[in-house]
C-alpha cells in the first residue's frame, strides 16, 4: 500500500485531537494496535475502520480503507478525490444538470419499460450507466468534503 495510505489513520486520529491512548480506549483495541495501524505494519480489520471513522468524524478513512484493501469494493466504488466543499458542490450539481439536460433519465427508462437491454440498446445504456457513476462519485466527494485527514498536501 502507499505509504500516505498508511498514515491515513494517524492523520485522521490526529485531526481528531486524540492521542493513540484515548484512541485505543475507545476503539477498544490495544495502544499496540494503534501504532501498528498507524505504522502500516497491520491493516486494521474493517469494523475497528468502521469505529475510527466515527470516532474520528471521517467518512473519507473508511472510504480509503476500503479502496485499498477490498477488491471488490474498488472495483464497483468509483475512486473518491478530496475535494472542497464548494469544488465537490459545483461537481455536484454539474453532473446532475448535465443528466437531467441530455434526457438521459427518460432515456433509461424507454431501455428498461421491457425489462431488456437488448444487443441494440447496450452501448446507450452502458453510457447511461457512466454518467451515473460520474454523479454517484460526485456525491461521495461531497458527502467526504473537508475532511483534513482525507486532504493531500
Amino acid at each position: 500500500m502507499p505509504g500516505d495510505y498508511r498514515n491515513i489513520y494517524k492523520t485522521c486520529r490526529t485531526a481528531a485531537g486524540l492521542t493513540q491512548e484515548a484512541a485505543a480506549e475507545r476503539l477498544g483495541v490495544s495502544v499496540e494496535s494503534v501504532r501498528a495501524y498507524e505504522t502500516g505494519q497491520r491493516i486494521p480489520p474493517t469494523h475497528v475502520v468502521r469505529q475510527m471513522a466515527v470516532l474520528y468524524n471521517a467518512v473519507y478513512l473508511g472510504l480509503q480503507h476500503l479502496q485499498e484493501t477490498d477488491d471488490l469494493y474498488s472495483s464497483v466504488v468509483p475512486e473518491i478525490r478530496p475535494k472542497s466543499v464548494l469544488e465537490a458542490s459545483a461537481k455536484l450539481t454539474n453532473r446532475i444538470f448535465a443528466f437531467a439536460e441530455s434526457h438521459a433519465d427518460r432515456r433509461l427508462l424507454r431501455i428498461a419499460e421491457d425489462n431488456v437491454i437488448d444487443a441494440g440498446e447496450r452501448a446507450e445504456f452502458d453510457a447511461i450507466m457512466e454518467d451515473l457513476q460520474e454523479i454517484v462519485e460526485a456525491a461521495l466527494e461531497l458527502r467526504c468534503a473537508n475532511q483534513i485527514c482525507g486532504k493531500e498536501g
